[in-house]
Parts: C-alpha cells; structure tokens; sequence
C-alpha cells in the first residue's frame, strides 16, 4: 500500500537557517521581534507593552522599536481562522482592569448548546460531552478579534509590520537573532521583475515564534536547536463557511457521526459545528483528522453533503453564503508538545507550540497566555545583568506554562485524540474513562503516528457528494473566491512536493486540498500555487508549504 512518507518533498530545514547577512548597518533592529498577528503574538506584544510601562531603562535598551509583530497577510487578521467560541479566561487576565469582556468584538455569550449525532437523515440530541460544554464562553470570528488585538497592541507601543513574511531563521554563535523576510517582486522562475523588492534581516534580542499552525520557521526551530518531543504532531484540516440567515439561530451546534463513517478501518476522527454570529449570521464548519486513509476523501466536500441534512438545511433556507476558509490544526495535544518551548534568544507559543485542546474544542484562550508567558519571560531576561541568549536564560518561560492552567488542561485529556485512531465507538468509550478519571486512565500514555504514515485505501467514497449548485452547495473554485484570495498569479511557486507520485497519492492530495492546488496527472501530480489559501494540509500529508510572496493569500474578514 501506498505511504506519503514513501515520498518525502525535497526540503530541507537547513536552508532556511542563516547568519545575518545584511552589512551591519542595514539590519533593521528591533528589541523583541514577534513573528505571527494571531493571538499568541498580539497578547505577547500587548502583555510586553503592559510591563514597559514603567520599566523606563529596559525600554531605552531596547532601542526606538522596542517590540516589533510580523503579518505575513495583506492585514492582520487576513489569515486567521477558527470556529470559534472562546474562552475568556486568559484575556480577563491579560486586559485585567483595562478591558471589560463587553469592549471586546464578541458576538455574545454561549446562551443554548446542543450536541447531535446524526445520520443520513436523522438528529438525536445526546448530552454535551464534559469537555465540550461552553458555559460562561463566548462566540467570535478570530479574524474580527485579531484586528481588535492588533489595535490593542498598537496603543501599547508594538510596531505592525504587515505583508512581511518571514522566511529565514537567523542563528549565530547558537542563538537565535531575528529572520530574514522573504523577496517581494520576482516572478514564476525566479527572476527579478520590476517592482522588485529584497528581503532585509530583523534582528532582535528575543524571538518570539507565534506563527500558529504549521508555522514555517516553527518547524525549522524545532529541527535546528533539537526541541522536537517524542510524538510526532498531528493535524486535523477545518473547512469553514460564513453565512447570512433568514432567521437568528440561539444556540452553538455541534455533530458528530454522519457524513464521516465509523469504522477503524478509514481512521475517520471529526465533526462539525454550527455557531450564532449575531442576529443574521452564522458560521459552520467541518474539522477531519487527517490520519484519515481515504484516498477519495475530501473535507470540502464533506462540508457541502452535511448541508444537504436536515436539520442543516433548515438553518440556511433563505441564506446566502458570505465567506469560506480552510485551516489545519494541530491535535497531538500534550503527547506532542516540544521538550522544550524556549533556546537561545527564541521562544515558541501558541497554536505553533501544539497548544490545543481537541477534546474541549479550544486553543484561542490557551495560544493567549502562551503569548502573555512568553513575554513575562522575555521581559525578565531583558533586565540588567540579563542576557535572552545565554542558554537557559529563558526557560522560566517553560516553568511558567507548566504552573498554568494550559499545562493542566492539557495533561487531562493527553491520550484522547491517539484513542479515537481506534474507531469511533472503542475511541468514545475510552475517551470517557479518561474524562471520569481526569486523565489517569489509562496508565501508560497511547502513542501518536505521523500522518503520513498511514496506508492508503480507496473506495467510492466520492460519488455520494453532491453536485456544487452556486446555492447551497459549492465548488472549491468559488469557495477560493469567496475567500477573497489575491495571490499573484505569476509568483515563485511556495509549495514543496515530489511530482513523480503514485496515482494514490496524487488523487489524495487532489481531494484533500480544499482550494484546488493539486491536479492528478498520468505521470504524477500539477500544481496551481495561486489557488493556495496556506491552510497547511499538504505538510501534514507529504509535502511542505513554505511562505509565499508577503501580503499573498485569503483576506479572511469574518473567519
């Protein structure tokens, strides 16, 4: 049977490890560099802006930038996507006597849930697993809530650098010292065009890796200074739509069951949710593991045949669909987490770091604090007497997340989301014995496999989803459309893969991609970049998305 690590991508994190190279008079200097607007990396640099306040030297060292946030997206907030229902935990500790939750961009609390396992035409209603009750948390779209963040982090004296991807780690003398941004202006080969712009090295005293999931100079970290844990991490892809509604819907919905299929054999690990957004809008959305073996499974798809059910048709008669986006996430949980979060000069948070909980259905409120502890850390080792690089300088920041309410939770439900790789129904009754013992069960830890490693199958699974209608259902290309994608056309290609693959593994990745990049060819497999909406899925499967020209992409308004 066919493996995708049978046929790794030709890349190598090396190459994208360098010494500054800019004469030291053109380096751009900054004080704490935050590479990624997502949660972790606004709540680091509001949380650093919060302790400079009144520490007047340490910010005159750290010179006219002291802290700095990298957006690879056109804007903050173009590329983040989530369910979401939010936790408010970590922002009250953040904004504490600054910020009421009712000033935040949220589209109120969680009045009524219910929880459905469905079949092809039938909804029972089953009590909400403990893990998934959302009492006292409130509904947002990431990306109106990212832009609310930056605007925070920018009264706290953090500098946004939009359209500026990251694309080279910087390492001398075995410490972390900033990125090199990736070349603007060059064309499908290579070659310079007009508008050409070089990249430029921004180095820091501390790096703070905030990318979220599937964080480019994340992985290339981990692969330089030797953090990777001992599981490997694992992925889930999420495929979600924005709707406008005739009727307000009252409560947050979430499935489980139908249209993925039970059985251990297909490795089918999943479910949707359906949230409130107001009064006329609401967003749903279909997570999938992607362990999964079915060579003729897509999420995309799967999304458009759950709408033809009942009990959702019925929430979007009248409507029309607004917006749509793909995110992958990760799911390795604690059994996955890096041995270590911090080396020399660099710290690693947030969706990054693996800091999600699939169980409870969260990891906003967790990539928050990660990114409010990384700068406490940082700050600490900028006092004088203080040097970030010496080795160990910042491990209070490991300390730190290992007394919080993140490592706790975390640790609960550890061997959850590995016990469901057992089928649905042996997965659901070992995930309980787990809840009712607060993770003691069981008493060794399960093991995870990487995604590319499991056997490929195929089977029919492709002819049950429905034809796109432009009403209620959907193709990937107007879905890309609709995620107000504007790569250029005519950019270096960004994605790593091998072409000579087998027809199983083309047909995969084909059916896997929710915006159309791949196409299965006799010979192997054809690639569009510009249909990219950088949602990570081919890392996880195979290959390796690398960043693509600065300011490329979705701009997510509303995900």
């Amino acid at each position: 049977m066919t493996k995708p690590a049978d046929f790794p991508p030709p890349f190598r994190a090396a190459d994208f490890v360098a010494a500054p190279s800019d004469p030291q008079d053109e380096r751009i200097e900054v004080g704490v560099l935050i590479v990624g607007a997502g949660p972790a990396g606004l709540a680091c640099a509001i949380r650093l802006g919060q302790l400079l306040e009144d520490a007047r030297e340490v910010r005159e060292r750290l010179g006219e930038v002291p802290v700095a946030v990298l957006e690879k997206g056109k804007q903050v907030g173009s590329h983040l996507l989530s369910g979401a229902v939010v936790n408010p935990r970590a922002l009250r500790r953040l904004f504490k006597g600054r910020k009421r939750i009712d000033e935040m961009p949220f589209y109120g609390p969680v009045a009524h849930e219910s929880v459905y396992f469905l079949t092809k035409q039938n909804a029972l209603r089953i009590p909400a697993p403990p893990t998934m009750r959302n009492d006292g948390n409130y509904v947002a779209s990431l990306s109106r809530l990212g832009r609310w963040l930056a605007e925070q982090a920018e009264e706290a004296g953090a500098m946004l650098l939009p359209e500026t991807a990251a694309e080279k780690l910087l390492v001398s003398d075995g410490r972390a010292r900033g990125v090199r941004t990736g070349d603007k202006g060059r064309g499908r080969d290579g070659q310079p065009l007009g508008n050409f712009e070089p990249g430029a090295d921004l180095v820091a005293k501390v790096t703070v890796l905030a990318e979220g999931t599937q964080g480019h100079l994340t992985g290339v970290a981990l692969d330089r200074f030797g953090l990777a844990g001992e599981n490997p991490q694992v992925w889930a892809l999420g495929v979600k739509e924005v709707w406008k509604v005739a009727r307000p819907l009252d409560r947050v919905i979430h499935t489980m069951g139908w249209p993925l299929r039970p059985g251990a054999k297909y490795r089918e690990f999943g479910g949707s949710f359906i949230y409130p957004m107001g009064e006329d809008m609401l967003t749903l959305g279909m997570v999938v593991g992607l362990d999964y073996r079915d060579v003729e499974l897509s999420v995309h798809d799967l999304l458009q045949e759950l709408k033809t059910h009942p009990l959702v048709r019925k929430l979007l008669e009248g409507g029309e669909r607004v917006e749509w986006g793909a995110k992958t996430i990760p799911e390795g949980g604690f059994l996955a987490l890096p041995k270590q979060l911090h080396a020399p000069g660099l710290l690693i948070c947030g969706d990054g770091a693996g800091l999600v909980n699939v169980p409870a259905l969260k990891g906003i409120h967790y990539a928050i604090e990660s990114g409010s502890l990384a700068a406490e850390a940082a700050f600490a080792a900028l006092q004088r007497g203080q040097t970030p690089a010496t080795p160990g300088a910042l491990s209070v920041y490991d300390d730190a997340l290992k007394q919080s309410f993140v490592w706790k939770d975390l640790y609960e439900v550890r061997n959850m989301r590995p016990a469901f790789g057992r089928g649905f129904v042996v997965g659901g009754a070992l995930a309980g014995a787990m809840t009712a013992t607060k993770g003691r069960f069981p008493r060794r830890d399960l093991q995870l496999e990487r995604d590319v490693d499991v056997d490929l199958i195929r089977t029919d699974r492709a002819k049950s989803y429905p034809a796109p209608d432009g009403k209620l259902t959907f193709d990937k290309l107007s879905s890309v459309f609709a995620a107000g994608n504007k790569t250029r056309d005519d950019q270096p290609n960004h994605i790593v893969i091998r072409r000579d693959v087998p027809p199983d593994l083309a047909e995969l990745w084909e059916r896997m991609c929710p915006a159309q990049v791949y196409e299965a060819t006799e010979t192997g497999v054809d690639v569009t970049p510009s249909n990219c909406v950088q949602c990570g899925a081919i890392t996880a499967k195979g290959g390796r998305l690398t960043p693509p020209e600065s300011g490329s992409g979705p701009e997510y308004k509303l995900t």
